[in-house]
């Protein structure tokens, strides 16, 4: 069979669809309490997609208009491990209303997979669609006053930015003579530089809003406080994800010169990231700002050019740490500010002890992944002539250290709530596997390069 139409290389994405579908029927015939059956399902079709892709085809599928590759292969196992950490880490078992949840959450994940694989600008912005509007009805799961409002703040950015993306997506088209990305490589340098500057601009606005970048960074602390705890770790994570991976395939397509100006927004990001969560008591707000932060860091790469595996190896350490750090969030339900963690560290000191190393993993301490991360996003920083940009990634990476201890610090100090199991577990695995992945930088950079 022509491999343009060969679904084969497709595969874990159609289970991911497939599955979807299949769980929002098999939940309509359920009964309230067995609703856990829909969850099982998800994740068995997530072992199930990891299993295709380490033994899968690659290659241009539908004239080129998707690709799986390398970057292909890593954001599924990416995404396909964040979605089995968060369905073990949610407690909404017996809700009414699980088996939504659940396929919401397939379905993000399937547009995360597909940004990050698209090969082609309709393609691009039909998968910006898929990540975006499962995550507005996530974000408003609980039907609560303050997952309204941040719901509305979500979807009324994402409309503005998703529109300038589409004007942007239409600009580019029409001077590439096409949409796929090989035609646009050939065509584009012939094109009005001015119209192909504008069009590319507007394409990567809204792939920064995915990311939660400047300046379209708004909505993540507000949603991340206003949303469910588990919500709060999808939003940050998993759109991330795609939207990355994406703006890396985008400016290496479209003949521009983007290293400076990647560059400076990744400053920016990053720095505002940081002092933003300086002085933030309420942890879910503190962690929004650190992922904005993260996504300056990851964007070096993007400016280096030619980091593709250092990019794939950080994003695989963030998603863990991260999805880590919020379950010890989800763990403690009735912890909304660092002072309610007061004295944790004598009555769950294993779950202290979890925190401690998601977020001094964030920081980018040896031997995490993120530490491994940083370490080779630095070096292809400095590679590509942009010293003054590693200079301030290196202070803003010791200067979000305060935030992160002034967290971890009231620990050791009165009694807290009781801990979900949940949330315990999955923060039990996510801190270890944060570790595993710095120790396995070398083999992991091999496999993705």
């Amino acid at each position: 069979m022509n491999n343009d139409m060969d679904l084969g290389p497709l595969l874990p994405e159609i289970i991911l669809a497939a599955t979807a579908v299949a769980g929002l029927l098999l939940g309509s015939f359920l009964p309230k309490d067995r609703q856990w059956l829909v969850r099982v399902v998800a994740a068995l079709a997530c072992v199930a997609g990891l299993v295709w892709t380490v033994g899968g085809e690659t290659g241009p599928v539908f004239a080129a208009t998707y690709t799986v590759d390398a970057a292909t292969d890593a954001t599924r196992v990416i995404v396909l491990v964040s979605v089995l950490l968060v369905l073990a880490m949610t407690r909404i078992g017996g809700h009414a209303r699980e088996t939504e949840f659940v396929v919401l959450l397939l379905l993000a994940a399937l547009g995360a997979v597909l940004l990050a694989s698209a090969g082609d600008l309709l393609l691009l912005a039909a998968a910006y669609l898929l990540a975006s509007v499962p995550l507005y009805a996530l974000t408003g799961f609980a039907k609560d006053a303050p997952g309204t409002e941040a719901t509305l703040k979500f979807y009324l950015l994402g409309a503005l930015l998703g529109t300038t993306m589409l004007f942007g997506v239409m600009l580019v088209s029409g001077v590439g003579t096409g949409s796929d990305y090989p035609t646009l490589r050939h065509a584009l340098p012939d094109a009005p530089t001015e119209a192909v500057a504008v069009g590319a601009v507007a394409v990567l606005a809204g792939l920064l809003f995915k990311a939660g970048a400047v300046p379209g960074h708004f909505w993540v602390p507000d949603v991340t406080e206003g949303t469910m705890p588990a919500v709060g770790a999808i939003v940050t994570t998993i759109p991330k994800i795609g939207a990355v991976v994406a703006t890396y395939r985008f400016v290496t397509t479209v003949p521009l010169d983007w290293s400076l100006l990647v560059a400076i927004i990744a400053a920016a990001t990053m720095t505002l990231g940081n002092l933003a969560a300086f002085f933030q008591q309420n942890v879910r707000r503190l962690l929004a700002y650190s992922t904005i932060s993260q996504v300056g860091y990851l964007l070096m790469a993007v400016a280096a050019g030619h980091a593709l595996p250092s990019l794939l190896l950080y994003l695989a350490a963030y998603a863990v740490t991260n999805l880590g750090a919020f379950a010890v969030v989800c763990a403690l339900p009735k912890a909304d500010t660092i002072d309610d963690y007061t004295g944790l560290a004598r009555h769950r000191p294993w779950l202290v002890a979890c925190l401690a190393v998601c977020l001094l993993g964030l920081v980018g301490t040896p031997p995490t992944g993120v530490f491994a991360g940083k370490l080779t996003v630095f070096t292809a920083t400095l590679d590509a002539g942009l010293g003054w940009l590693a200079v301030v990634a290196a202070v803003n990476t010791v200067a979000s250290l305060f935030y992160y201890l002034r967290w971890l610090m009231p620990t050791l100090r009165a009694r807290t709530g009781t801990t979900r199991v949940a949330g315990g577990v999955t923060a039990y695995v996510a801190a270890p596997a944060s570790v595993a992945i710095g120790l396995l930088a070398g083999p992991i950079l091999a496999a993705w390069s």
